[in-house]
């Protein structure tokens, strides 16, 4: 039997208890709530099996559509019930007709989360000192990481398409969560209606292996910098800074003391190259927040970090106890992207980003402590579902490229790519009004005009905020 038909083998999970009404982080009213058991191993069906979360948010019209909206977050490592604000930003207007189901995939938040149980690592240790605090992480986890593929994701997906009694679902993923969509859609071609895939992981796209497209993020934002009179007076040199900043770093580490940005206790850090680059990255995720780095990048140059050390602590102040589950990102990483990673994307990496190659440097170290099997490359199949593929031009992760590789696999996609947006699209304008007529009509070409409209933020001069 080959793989495929392996895969698409159905293996029917047990029925979830009847829903209970839940209230969760992030969600504003009480939602249904369910467990689903789920074979750990789906070769051995009579095996050992693991709890799979799910959330369930009805449609408003007692008349709703049979064919619900399943929700896949991104990472790998974060959970559909990490981003229940999403039901009120991206799907107000699809709910209306239709059920929202946010599915916790295998080792992430409520389904078991794979995570390590240390505390938040100290912030005066080197990038090496935690590199190795990680690997002992790793190195104690006790938990059959094999089982925790894409491939075995999709499976519990269809097993939850099965218990809740859905004929075909419409599927939208965003980041990696693409990934998993397109696996699903590969697998289980007859239960998907349609796709909705934002922020467009491409079948052959190597997540860690992101400084080309990290490095043109930066550039356009250089570049924009310079042509907006503004943000050129107020940083005439900003590429020169930022590159000043970085060989400094690069040769040891600055020792700050300031206040800390969320207690105002007296903090000692240590900036090291990988916290550096890790938060100059992450604000490129957001245009929004991509107009603030010029003035965070001329501040730390001045030597005024208080504004860069506030900004790294953001995706962990939001994260909560809803954070990316570190050992699932792992092991779908080391078992999916580490085994591709040839010397001469490794030389890419560090010869045309600055990122460099420290960091996937340390992710083939940390990958070569699991030892997990490789998970065979196979050559995309076609996905004849209708799908709308949204991309930002700005994004530093997922650009447009991405998603037009693709896109030469699904024959049916409609491509959206917004000027003024980095990595997350859904949200912005009227896409949330596109994605339920999307839904309603997913073979009709979409009027996407309207996208056009979404403006460029503007950048931030000083302290005080952006320039009007």
């Amino acid at each position: 039997m080959s793989l495929l038909s392996t895969l698409a083998a159905p293996c029917l999970a047990d029925a979830p208890p009847p829903a209970r009404i839940c209230h969760l982080p992030g969600a504003e009213e009480g939602l249904r709530c369910s467990t689903l058991n789920v074979p750990l191993d789906y070769q051995q069906k009579t095996g050992a099996s693991l709890p799979l979360h799910i959330t369930v948010a009805p449609a408003f019209r007692e008349s709703a559509r049979p064919d619900p909206v399943f929700v896949l977050a991104g990472g790998p490592g974060q959970a559909g019930s990490d981003v229940l604000p999403v039901l009120y930003s991206i799907f107000r207007r699809a709910r209306a007709t239709r059920d929202i189901v946010f599915i916790d995939q295998r080792g992430t938040g409520l389904s078991g989360k794979l995570d390590c149980d240390e505390e938040d690592l100290p912030d005066n240790l080197s990038d090496d000192e935690q590199n190795a605090a990680i690997r002992r992480c790793l190195a104690g986890v006790r938990a059959p990481l094999a089982a925790y593929t894409t491939e075995n994701a999709a499976r519990d997906i269809e097993q939850v398409r099965l218990a809740l009694g859905y004929r075909t679902v419409n599927v939208w993923g965003a980041s990696y969560g693409t990934r998993l969509a397109q696996a699903y859609a590969r697998a289980f071609p007859d239960a998907v209606r349609s796709l909705v895939l934002d922020g467009v992981a491409a079948p052959d796209q190597i997540i860690p292996a992101g400084g080309r497209d990290g490095q043109a993020a930066l550039d356009t934002l250089f570049r924009q910098c310079a042509a907006d009179p503004g943000c050129n007076q107020a940083y005439p040199a900003l590429r020169s800074e930022f590159n000043s900043l970085l060989a400094r770093v690069s040769a040891t580490p600055v020792q700050l003391n300031l206040p800390n940005p969320r207690t105002a206790e007296p903090l000692q850090m240590s900036m090291t190259k990988e916290r550096f680059l890790n938060t100059v990255h992450n604000v490129l995720y957001s245009a929004l927040d991509g107009r603030r780095l010029p003035f965070l990048i001329h501040s730390a140059w001045q030597g005024r970090w208080a504004p860069f050390v506030a900004r790294r602590n953001v995706g962990a102040d939001l994260a909560g106890e809803g954070g990316t589950a570190l050992v699932l990102h792992m092991a779908v990483i080391c078992a999916e992207d580490y085994p591709r990673m040839t010397p001469q994307l490794l030389a890419e990496d560090a010869n045309n980003s600055f990122l460099g190659s420290g960091r996937v440097g340390q992710l083939m170290e940390q990958c070569k402590s699991l030892k997990l099997p490789a998970m065979p490359w196979r050559t995309p199949t076609p996905i004849l579902a209708p799908a709308l593929l949204l991309s930002g031009a700005l994004d530093p992760v997922t650009p447009p490229r991405r998603a037009e590789a693709a896109a030469r696999h699904i024959p049916k996609a409609q491509h959206l790519v917004v000027a003024n947006a980095g990595h997350g699209i859904s949200s912005l304008g009227c896409a949330p009004r596109l994605l339920r007529e999307f839904l309603d009509a997913p073979s009709r070409q979409v009027a996407a005009a309207c996208l056009r409209e979404i403006p460029a933020a503007n950048f931030q001069v000083g302290s005080a905020g952006p320039h009007p």
